[in-house]
């Protein structure tokens, strides 16, 4: 299976070596007999490649250290901040959490100290959301400008310094000094007023009025000191009016020189700041980058840093602008980015790795965050970064030495990397009692059974995958391990149940991958082919067989098997797979419909919907843009503008997209945008009357039953709320007519409003029988049946999906009212192991509160905050445990 990280580069198709998919095809054409897979071709087809090493900060109690973070922003200085918020977004990286992440790089641009952090948090973020790049465009047809991270004016925002005026212009009673000097420039000469000039620093000062011969000089000649006669001219000038007029920039760079030269501190930097506007472009940076440097001029550097910055990932392609990062030292760096230096090569150093981990530039910049570290956290991110990036190169000495500084520093993860590279010299038995020492010596995780699993064999293996999965359930490898097993076992039933226990709940790329090589070798061409398409979805350019050939490719060979459907067809099928629930199969044949000549935006716009659905929101802002690029008309254009407006915050515009489309033309999809802004973003009752409106008037527009169905489900929601449940109950009937399957959870809350338990259990039922992926029905059905019956089915939500967080929640409460705390805590803490969580957290500070364990409150309380600092009942938790602390 192809590694995110640890993958090799893919080679030219035409070398594939191992496993030819066309092989695979030939039964269907008749030229191989049919019989049963071989272990030799199973083998050959299902190669599972061990889990990568991540560069990623991983500490052993992750809200351990979530909790000191905040408690540390209560008490450091507002200098301090940034930092402090780095390494929470470290920390929610390590978890996989892109929106928390995205958040603690936002609050350390929200309370950036100095330019030069505010430069490198809004250049993170501007990277982060690169693929929202778009939003500007939409907000900008608003006529709303997105300035936000956008570039700054950095000579307006860099603090002036306090600049001391030398003497008096009093010349005294001397007749001798003239009240005027001239400076000869060549052939031409500068009349400046003796005082003003002298002024300007300590050196002109001794030179025209001290016991140098200059000062009983009227005419002094500045010709070999490399300034022209219009550069002297405006330093005359500036040293009467203490500012400098638009100027070339050939002249404004003799002036910066000169004044360096004479130690002029106030001229030096009205000309870094005038220097900073010339500032355009990258060969503008990378050039003037080298004389600011030179001449030490922050401004200008800055201003250059903030060029290159703002081109990222690009501008890392280009050789001179990685030059000068690798090549500046420790007073350059000052110079460029002041005190930042380890916030600036930490973000280069991530760019870097995910442009190419195994460059030589990704090297060196990783290897100068090292030589930045200042705290025992920051050692442990950097030292293991850079060990990632060196075991993935196969410097094992290296890596070895990185990973035990790492690990030495606290960073226990970097285990693994030592683990692997004496695995990799041969030394198993040394790798597994690594690993067993980590599992003996501290609470264990599930990545340390995983860990040691790669170094032993049969059941004992095995048993360490299964505590892995039992400890986070959200670790791929295992999975595939198993299912690859059983397959090579001739157990092709148990391996598709096994790797599908995972994709129930995580759609990884990996694991589709291998799903469709345990389809190939089955000769189930249709399913492969499905799965093809989901990944041609999420990644169009993914490759399979360890990166050695395109997913498309393979993907062309198996449609050559498959029924091809007509655009009729394809709608059926589209509706069947949607009442039933079936998010991967309706993405499939969304993608088959893409490749006919049907209208592309709305085919896009449904595909946005199934990703938000599945959890892949960068894919499915990528098919709202698309919807968007392919829309048929205006009024469509503008509702899929409306929704990427929403999705991203941006309510207020959405609505304003909204009403411009119904201007146009009266559309389902304008009014339904229109009603679910409104019903999302009002809080007044009033509200309710308009959406309801809306949904009616966009019942009344032309439309397909997959989107009246979500309508009239969203309508009888509404009535719920207005507690019109006859009309609630309507909209649900009318829409299970249409095969709108998940309607059967409204109709079931309706009936228990009613005081008829037994009729919504059953409705759930129904909702059970006919959903594929049915997680959530399970979960809703708990809520209407007794208590031993709600314990089964959350017991099943947990099998089937166990990143939902309400099961835990509620065993621990049963337990809780049993008064065994300890197990429920237990219950909490099982979860929270893998899942960041707010209302885990904010249940178990609740408990430890209960139960008098004030500092495990305190430590949850201040963890959940770090996920949500404005929550209100945390805070008040927060507040009440606080006055319980001695």
């Amino acid at each position: 299976m192809r590694s995110s990280f640890l993958s090799e580069s893919p080679c030219d198709e035409q070398h594939i070596h191992g496993f030819n998919p066309q092989s695979w095809l030939q039964v269907e054409r008749g030229k191989l007999p049919k019989s049963s897979y071989s272990p030799s071709s199973i083998e050959s087809l299902i190669k599972i490649a061990e889990p990568p090493v991540v560069p990623l900060y991983k500490p052993l109690d992750y809200v351990e250290v979530l909790s000191r973070i905040h408690e540390e922003l209560e008490q450091c200085a507002p200098s301090e901040r940034p930092g402090l918020y780095l390494i929470q977004s470290q920390v929610f990286r390590g978890l996989g959490e892109a929106k928390l992440r995205q958040r603690s790089l936002h609050s350390a641009w929200r309370c950036a100290t100095t330019v030069h952090e505010k430069i490198v948090f809004g250049a993170w973020l501007r990277y982060e959301k690169r693929g929202e790049d778009i939003i500007s465009d939409v907000l900008a047809s608003c006529r709303k400008c997105c300035k936000e991270f956008g570039p700054l004016d950095v000579a307006s925002e860099m603090p002036e310094g306090d600049f001391e005026i030398l003497g008096s212009c009093d010349i005294g009673t001397s007749s001798k000094v003239s009240p005027v000097v001239t400076f000869q420039i060549r052939d031409g000469k500068v009349t400046c007023n003796r005082c003003k000039i002298a002024s300007l620093s300590t050196p002109f000062w001794s030179m025209l009025n001290g016991p140098f011969t200059e000062s009983q000089l009227d005419l002094v000649d500045l010709s070999e000191n490399g300034i022209s006669l219009e550069g002297m001219r405006a330093v005359s000038e500036f040293s009467c009016t203490y500012s400098l007029e638009d100027l070339p920039l050939e002249t404004l760079l003799e002036i910066l020189v000169f004044a360096n030269t004479f130690c002029c501190d106030r001229l030096k930097d009205a000309c870094d700041r005038k220097l900073a506007s010339f500032v355009s472009s990258r060969q503008d940076a990378v050039e003037l980058m080298a004389l600011a440097f030179e001449e030490n001029a922050p401004v200008l550097a800055a201003s250059c840093l903030q060029v290159f910055l703002q081109e990222l990932p690009d501008c890392l392609n280009d050789e001179h602008v990685v030059s000068l990062f690798l090549s500046a030292t420790e007073q350059q760096q000052c110079i460029m980015v002041g005190h930042a230096s380890f916030l600036l090569y930490c973000l280069l150093s991530e760019v870097a790795m995910n442009i190419d981990p195994r460059t030589e530039a990704t090297v060196c910049l990783s290897e100068k965050l090292v030589q930045l570290v200042v705290t025992p956290t920051q050692k442990q991110i950097a030292f293991h970064q850079l060990g990632c990036i060196r075991l993935l190169r196969k410097e094992y000495n290296e890596a070895e030495h990185q990973f035990s500084v790492a690990f030495s520093a606290g960073h226990v993860y970097s285990i693994a990397g030592l683990a692997r590279i004496a695995g990799i010299r041969g030394r198993k038995g040394l790798a597994y009692d690594k690993l067993s020492s980590v599992i003996t010596s501290s609470v264990p995780l599930g990545w340390m059974y995983m860990e040691r699993s790669l170094y032993s064999e049969g059941d004992k293996k095995l048993g360490d995958l299964d505590k892995a999965t039992e400890l986070d359930p959200t670790l791929t490898y295992p999975y595939m391990y198993r299912a690859a097993s059983l397959m090579r076992k001739k157990d092709a039933r148990l391996a598709l149940e096994e790797i599908n226990r995972l994709l129930g709940f995580k759609l990884a790329l990996e694991c589709l991958e291998l799903r469709i090589c345990l389809y190939l070798a089955l000769e189930d061409y249709k399913s492969a082919i499905c799965d093809i398409h989901v990944i041609l979805t999420l990644s169009p350019e993914y490759r399979m067989l360890e990166g050695r050939v395109a997913a498309s490719k393979i993907g062309t060979l198996l449609g050559a098997h498959v029924e091809q459907w007509n655009t009729a067809e394809c709608w059926l099928q589209l509706y069947e797979r949607w009442s039933s629930v079936d998010d991967i199969g309706s993405l499939s044949v969304i993608y088959r419909m893409l490749e006919s000549d049907a209208a592309k935006g709305v085919l896009y716009f449904r595909q946005s919907l199934l990703l938000l659905r599945l959890n892949c929101p960068e894919a499915a802002m990528r098919s709202l843009q698309l919807a968007r690029q392919h829309a048929a008309t205006e009024h469509e254009r503008l509702v899929y503008e409306g929704w990427l407006l929403y999705d991203t915050g941006h309510c207020e515009e959405a609505l304003q997209k909204a009403e411009e489309s119904i201007s146009i033309q009266r559309s389902f999809e304008a009014f339904f945008l229109k009603a679910y802004v409104l019903a999302d973003s009002g809080v007044d009752p009033s509200y309710s009357v308009t959406v309801i409106s809306l949904l009616e008037d966009a019942l009344k527009c032309p439309s397909d039953r997959l989107r009246k169905g979500q309508a009239l489900n969203n309508l009888g929601g509404v009535y719920v709320d207005c507690e019109k449940l006859d009309a609630a109950a309507d909209c649900y009937t009318s829409a299970l007519k249409i095969r709108h399957t998940r309607a059967h959870q409204g109709l079931a809350r309706v009936h228990f409003l009613r005081n008829n338990r037994d009729a919504a259990y059953e409705e759930m039922t129904k909702l059970i029988e006919k959903a594929k992926n049915n997680a959530s029905a399970y979960e809703k059905r708990s809520e209407y049946c007794e208590r031993e019956q709600t314990m089964t089915d959350l017991q099943i939500v947990t099998q089937l999906d166990p990143l939902r967080v309400y099961p835990y929640r509620y065993r621990a409460a049963v337990l809780m009212d049993s008064h065994k705390e300890k197990e429920a805590i237990a219950e909490l803490t099982r979860a929270i192991a893998f899942k960041a969580d707010l209302h885990l957290l904010h249940l178990r500070a609740a408990f430890h509160e209960h139960i008098g364990d004030v500092p495990s409150a305190l430590r949850d309380c201040r963890a959940a905050l770090s996920l949500d600092p404005n929550h209100q009942e945390m805070l008040e938790l927060q507040k009440r445990v606080n006055s319980q602390e001695p």
